[in-house]
């Protein structure tokens, strides 16, 4: 008996490590997240560096009539099209806010992190979603979706 408590103490012990483990990870992933809209809101450059350079972009388009296109970029490509971007965002003072935030984890030191995005001066909600997960001990964006209704980028969606 006292030899079946010991080993349940011990199991025990190490399920509440590795519960304790899971809980920082997830709230490192959560970190990162809050990083990122951060630097995202404030234009600034070290954003780019979030970003695992074979992450996986995709920008889902709303169309008017509710339709979704997936439109797929590289990251480098991506990044060059941010950057861009940053300049006219900044000019007019564009911010994203970011509700019902969740973290999930994938498995394999994988963290899914979901929100609603609304961007500045709208009224409505998008869907979005990172992957994120450590790479040589650094948090990382593996993949991102992030719902927009700007339709200029329809002209990047594969035709079938």
């Amino acid at each position: 008996m006292k030899k079946l408590f010991s080993i349940l103490m011990i199991a025990g012990m190490f399920l509440a490590t590795g519960l304790q483990a899971f809980a920082d990870d997830a709230q490192e992933a959560l970190q990162f997240f809050n990083n990122y809209v951060t630097a995202a809101n404030s234009y600034s450059p070290t954003i780019t560096t979030m970003y695992s350079p074979s992450a996986k972009i995709i920008r889902q388009v709303v169309k008017p009539n509710g339709e979704l296109v997936n439109v797929n970029t590289d990251t480098a490509t991506y990044i060059r099209q941010m950057k861009i971007g940053q300049a006219g965002a900044k000019m007019r003072g564009y911010k994203n806010t970011y509700t019902n935030i969740s973290v999930a984890s994938l498995g394999n030191g994988a963290y899914k992190v979901s929100s609603l995005r609304q961007p500045k001066g709208e009224t409505y909600k998008l869907k979005t979603y990172m992957i994120v997960k450590k790479i040589n001990g650094k948090w990382q964006i593996t993949e991102e979706l992030m719902q927009t209704k700007e339709q200029i980028f329809l002209k990047y969606a594969n035709k079938k």
